[in-house]
Order: C-alpha cells, then sequence, then structure tokens
C-alpha cells in the first residue's frame, strides 16, 4: 500500500472548508441581523413648565428649581436664622456694655485722682476749696473721655459679632447615611409625610443651652487699642452672658427683646451714626 499523498489531503480539507462556507452563506443566521438592527431610541422629556421640546434646552425647570429652594429654604431655615441672630446680638451687646463699663471705670478712677490733686493744691496753697472752674473743666474732660470710650466700644461691634457667628456651627449628615440614601419620601416606597424637623440626622446648631467657659475679658482696664476679643475658644462653645447684665443700649425687634427703659422713645441717633437709636446713656 503507498503511503498518503499530503497535498492530496490538503486539497480534501480545503474542498470541505469551502463547502462548509457556502453553506453558511446558503442559510444566514436571521436572528443576529435582527439583534444588530435593533437599535437604542432616546426620548428626552418636554419642559415640565413650559412644554418645550427639550431640544431647545429652554431655562424654566432651573428657574423653577431655583424658587423652589428659596421658598423652602425660607419656610425651613428662616427660625433658625432669626435663633441665631438673636442669640448672636444679645451676646454681642452684653460683651460691648462690659467693655465700656470697664473703660469708664478707669475714666472715673482717673477722674478722682485729679479731683484729689486739685483739691490738694488749692487747700496748700489757699486754704479753700478748688476753683469752680476747675471742677468744671474735670466734669467736661470726664465727659469728653466717656464718650471716646463709648464710640470705641460701638466701633468694635463689626468684630465681635463675626466672632460670635463664627461660635455658631452647622452639621450636615452624612451621604451614606439612611436618611440619606433612602429618604422616606422614595418613589419606590410610596409618598409618605415625615416630621423630619427635631427627629433624626438633620441641622444642629450650637445654641444658649450648650454649657462653655466663661468669655475671658481683661479685669484690668485697657486702652481700647490694646484690648482684643478673645479668639481661643473651640467653635460652637457659647459663652455665658457677661455680668453685671445692663440695660441694652441698641434695642433688638419688638417681638425678640424688651427694652427696659418703660417704654420711652429713642433720640434720633447723630447723622453720622450706622446704628439704630439706643433707649438712652446709662448713668454714671
Amino acid at each position: 500500500m503507498n503511503p498518503p499523498n499530503p497535498s492530496h489531503q490538503n486539497a480534501q480539507v480545503a474542498a470541505q472548508t469551502q463547502l462548509q462556507q457556502q453553506a453558511l452563506n446558503m442559510y444566514p443566521r436571521e436572528h443576529s441581523n435582527k439583534s444588530n438592527r435593533k437599535g437604542v431610541i432616546r426620548m428626552d422629556p418636554d419642559c415640565a413648565i413650559c412644554h418645550a421640546p427639550a431640544s431647545m434646552a429652554c431655562e424654566c425647570e432651573a428657574k423653577g428649581l431655583e424658587v423652589a429652594v428659596r421658598q423652602a429654604e425660607a419656610r425651613m431655615m428662616q427660625s433658625i436664622y432669626n435663633d441665631i441672630r438673636s442669640w448672636v446680638r444679645a451676646h454681642a451687646q452684653d460683651y460691648i456694655l462690659e467693655y465700656f463699663r470697664l473703660l469708664t471705670e478707669r475714666r472715673k478712677t482717673a477722674h478722682a485722682a485729679h479731683l484729689d490733686r486739685i483739691t490738694a493744691h488749692a487747700y496748700h496753697y489757699y486754704h479753700s476749696q478748688p476753683h469752680p472752674n476747675e471742677i468744671s473743666a474735670a466734669q467736661a474732660q470726664l465727659k469728653r473721655g466717656i464718650d471716646e470710650d463709648w464710640q470705641a466700644s460701638v466701633q468694635r461691634y463689626p468684630e465681635v459679632l463675626e466672632y460670635f457667628y463664627s461660635l455658631v456651627e452647622l452639621t450636615l449628615p452624612d451621604d451614606n447615611e439612611p436618611a440619606v440614601k433612602d429618604p422616606p419620601l422614595s418613589a419606590l416606597q410610596g409618598s409618605r409625610k415625615a416630621a423630619r424637623r427635631g427627629t433624626g440626622p438633620g441641622t444642629a446648631v450650637s445654641g444658649p443651652s450648650l454649657a462653655a467657659p466663661p468669655l475671658p475679658l481683661e479685669r484690668e482696664p485697657l486702652p481700647p487699642m490694646q484690648m482684643q476679643m478673645p479668639m481661643a475658644l473651640p467653635r460652637g462653645r457659647t459663652p455665658p452672658a457677661l455680668e453685671p447684665l445692663r440695660e441694652r443700649r441698641t434695642p433688638a425687634p419688638r417681638d425678640r427683646r424688651q427694652s427696659f427703659a418703660g417704654g420711652r422713645p429713642p433720640p434720633p441717633p447723630p447723622p453720622a451714626s450706622y446704628f439704630p437709636p439706643h433707649p438712652g446713656h446709662p448713668h454714671y
């Protein structure tokens, strides 16, 4: 028997391959062609407000969202803003009054020492009381000094207000918390009402109920430019009210704080003043 010819075997394999290819061409796979013909249909919704096609890219929905955000913020956050403003205002006024008290104590001490000197001088040389003009000049000097101290105290309101505003902290919940990832108003769970204010994670505002160390104040009177607002307290800590509590020089709104001046109408402020009128100067 003769051995098989390799060239003859290769020719047979090529012939079989050609027959299989012809059979595939005679009976194509229709389902594969159908899957290729099936495309993705993109259909963007029309504008929910003006019903314009999505291709026009109108700004109705964006503007409507801004309005809705402002309305929701006014409903949910306005009361918190009012509480923060009242708390900051009260503590800033207490600090300014205490600061002014320290300055006036220094003025009064210097005034008393000056009166003692002129009295001793008049008695030593004239064996009599000081001349009334000297007493009047000393009183006028004290009045000018007290006015300067009050002006220096009031001019510190911006930095004092910023300091107490910096103590307020707003805490946002983590994005992975269940109340954020799966809120109770989810469309998959149906529409349900949930009172979220005061329950669960939300906005936490530090308020006067938190205990804190007292706001450090220099007990010895210092010049206005050297007494600085202490800024080393930890954020979120609320210093208690300063003592002694005195009459508010800048009255708050009627529904928040009451004036202790007996309802007397305040005098008009000077033209250069940017602060609201006050119910009267404290007695010295």
